[in-house]
């Protein structure tokens, strides 16, 4: 049984590393990115961001494309550091989503400094939602990066989801 999953495992590796050797970066003067090939990328400036990258449908009547974007915010007018930031944004959340609820908040420190991941769910128009993002402080401005999904199919892309969210990089 041991060495059956052990086996199940390498092979999953295998597969993730294949999978994303597909994948194409953004790379930005200030960060760099990489998302699989056949998601559609929006770097027009939508809703603020930086960047979105949109997920291919799942199918004919799928209405939501599942997305990771990026939003940078100018903090240098203000004196805040990451908790700071932060205990501003689970405000906003619990103000600008209907029926949200906070899953999980935690602080991670990593090789490229300290960062806090958030995951909530909440509904937007006749959608209900799974968010997972990632807050830095850095240099004077705040970097959101935010998986959405659809809450019935955040399962389906979280793999996907957290693997581009974790290929993030701030220079």
């Amino acid at each position: 049984m041991k060495k059956t999953i052990i086996f199940l495992f390498l092979l999953s590796s295998i597969f993730n590393v294949n999978a994303q050797t597909n994948w194409k970066t953004i790379e930005d003067k200030s960060y760099s990115v990489k998302y699989p090939s056949d998601w559609e990328v929006n770097s027009t400036g939508m809703m603020g961001t930086s960047f979105i990258l949109f997920s291919p449908l799942a199918e004919a009547q799928d209405n939501f494309k599942e997305n990771v974007n990026l939003l940078i915010q100018d903090l240098s007018a203000y004196d805040l550091d990451l908790d700071k930031y932060v205990e501003i944004s689970v405000g906003q959340i619990k103000t600008m989503i209907t029926n949200s609820n906070v899953i999980e908040s935690k602080t991670i420190k990593s090789e490229f400094g300290e960062y806090q991941k958030m995951i909530y769910t909440g509904e937007q128009g006749m959608f209900k939602l799974k968010f997972e993002q990632y807050y830095w402080v850095i240099n004077n401005n705040a970097y959101v990066l935010t998986f959405t999904s659809e809450l019935d199919k955040y399962l389906n892309y979280k793999e996907t989801g957290e693997a581009i969210l974790n290929s993030f990089v701030i220079k």
